[in-house]
């Protein structure tokens, strides 16, 4: 079990010192996927930022490639949150994760009281109930993120996982990384399907930046609505 610190950056900063109360925009931590950085992140943090957010933090998991389990990188996101909101003053701040950060993200939540706060998680392509890519390493990540693991079924049971935060999910049904697609699913969160065609394009669609953003700044959950169906082409 590893104790590697997770690193935060100063990808979108602001020299002010509270949350944005007039407009509802909390600060907002973002965390990445298996195999990935902060890099990854850029252009959903860049988006937030021209959206008027001010400030974005990327919280960068170290290990990141599953060679440590869930819950020790969920330390990780619960030192940076603690950090976070210390840094601004705000008393709950907003998480938007991607791929096995969510599960990570999730974890913080449902563990590790970061549902005490966080107002709004944003869970982007997450296997909430496994992937059967997990299969293909053998590390303790990839253990905790196979359907029927130890760590997922303990999850499930939880009877009120995550509290008064309200939840909002993205995922893709064309996704490859994340078997079978709708693992990506949570119960009672608010959601929308967006077919991407891979999983990393998750983070550069168009689609998928807008609804962050949405489910960020609309004042109640149920007006987060699933995006209309395209007609077919006759």
């Amino acid at each position: 079990m590893t104790s590697a610190s997770a690193r935060i950056s100063d990808t979108v900063s602001s020299t002010a010192t509270a949350p944005d109360a007039a407009s509802g925009q909390l600060p907002v931590l973002l965390v990445h996927g298996i195999d990935d950085d902060a890099r990854s992140l850029a252009p959903l943090a860049d988006g937030l930022a021209r959206a008027g957010f001010r400030d974005v933090r990327i919280v960068e998991l170290k290990p990141n490639n599953g060679a440590a389990p869930i819950s020790v990188l969920a330390d990780q996101v619960a030192e940076a949150a603690g950090s976070l909101r210390a840094r601004t003053g705000s008393a709950r701040i907003d998480v938007v994760a991607f791929s096995m950060g969510a599960l990570v993200s999730r974890y913080y939540l449902q563990r590790l009281e970061g549902r005490s706060h966080v107002r709004r998680f944003v869970s982007i392509s997450g296997p909430h109930a496994g992937t059967l890519t997990g299969w293909l390493r053998f590390n303790p990540g990839a253990r905790d993120m196979r359907p029927g693991s130890e760590l997922l079924r303990g999850l499930a049971a939880d009877e009120a996982p995550f509290g008064d935060v309200q939840v909002f999910t993205l995922w893709t049904p064309l996704d490859l990384m994340i078997l079978p697609a709708h693992s990506s699913q949570l119960v009672n969160a608010r959601e929308r399907t967006i077919p991407v065609i891979l999983h990393p394009l998750m983070l550069r669609d168009k689609r998928v930046l807008r609804s962050v953003e949405e489910a960020l700044t609309v004042e109640r959950p149920e007006d987060f609505l699933p995006l209309p169906v395209a007609p077919h082409p006759r």
